[in-house]
């Protein structure tokens, strides 16, 4: 059952008008594409997000052995594909130890293009998301420039410009393991596809180093994302809690445009707003935190319901809540849900 305590908290911050965003309404972030509905990182997730009004689609990019960026969750491909019921490829299993954390599985950079083509999309968290198992087998691996295609195929479809939010996976780990150097590869890949720093477009990054390359080497718009703990996985002596303080988003400053925060350093489990989003304008970052979700499986304990994981929850509330905060954008794995509730907060 929803906590009552929450829902009060809820009620009372919604009895005053929700503040008037400086730009209109929050810009919606298709995290992995229409992922509640779809096999994420698949041209039909995008797709589909597109047409439910996402204002940004977001791929992770990982690499393949023949230097091609494509979009999976994790270098690590077990979770997302059908790899690991292929004989072909069993002896391709590895492990590696991934910014600090040993991973076994099968991983993209082991992978060329076309072998990479072989294998099949799948639901990555099946008992949150039963339904989208329908799908499994049905999609392939997407390419960046096949992303870009899509997207430009529906622009013209919709007359409306759709942005790009990709996230570089574990650079330091690829560049000190692999010597493969993605700050490069996007570089280029971006150039070669017509994508400007005009166009609408971030790179976000949990590390800080890239961040930082790509703004000495480039003007595109730069995001900081923030884990709900820990630290970037190429600094070790810093920690995230540290750089959402005051003095840490003045630091950010230097070489981003914006925070990609936990959504709970935004609201907290009662309902109530802290402090950052208030914070990272007055120095003048925008906002983007992650993830709206509205499963039990994603949601606080307070605000889930009876049906178990995969059942919605009492996810308005929190939603509602997010949105009073004042944030530029969020991301979400239901688009069609989170535009409605957005237009309605705004109208």
């Amino acid at each position: 059952m929803v906590s009552r305590l929450f829902l009060s908290a809820i009620a009372l911050s919604l009895a005053f008008p929700l503040p008037a965003l400086a730009e209109g309404d929050p810009i919606v972030i298709a995290h992995r594409g229409a992922s509640g509905e779809r096999p994420e990182h698949t041209l039909a997730a995008y797709e589909l997000a597109i047409e439910q009004g996402a204002d940004y689609i977001e791929p992770d990019l990982v690499v393949t052995k023949d230097l091609v960026l494509v979009s999976r969750h994790e270098n690590e491909l077990s979770g997302t594909t059908d790899v690991a019921s292929r004989e072909e490829f069993e002896d391709r299993r590895r492990d590696k130890m991934i910014d600090g954390q040993r991973i076994a599985g099968w991983f993209a950079e082991d992978f060329t293009l076309a072998e990479l083509r072989t294998l099949r999309a799948k639901e990555r968290v099946p008992n949150a998301r039963p339904g989208n198992v329908r799908y499994d087998g049905l999609y392939q691996v997407p390419t960046l420039a096949e992303i870009v295609k899509l997207k430009r195929a529906k622009e013209a479809e919709t007359g409306r410009s759709i942005g790009l939010y990709p996230e570089l996976k574990h650079p330091t780990f690829l560049l000190e393991e692999a010597g493969i150097d993605v700050v490069d590869l996007l570089l280029r890949e971006l150039r070669d596809l017509g994508i400007g720093p005009e166009d609408p477009i971030y790179i976000q990054s949990f590390e800080v180093g890239v961040l930082q390359r790509l703004n000495r080497r480039s003007d595109y718009k730069l995001v900081q994302l923030i884990r709900d703990e820990g630290g970037p996985a190429d600094e070790p002596d810093m920690r995230y809690s540290e750089m959402i303080s005051p003095s840490g988003l003045e630091e950010i400053t230097a070489y981003a445009d914006a925070i990609g925060p936990w959504l709970g350093h935004v609201v907290r489990p009662d309902g109530s707003i802290t402090s950052l989003v208030a914070d990272a304008k007055k120095v003048g970052l925008k906002v983007h935190p992650w993830t709206l979700r509205k499963e039990n499986g994603f949601l606080p304990a307070a605000l889930q319901g009876s049906g178990g994981p995969s059942a919605d929850g009492g996810y308005r509330a929190l939603w509602r809540a997010a949105i009073s905060s004042g944030a530029d954008g969020f991301f979400t794995d239901n688009v069609k849900e989170f535009v409605e509730l957005a237009r309605q907060a705004n109208d």
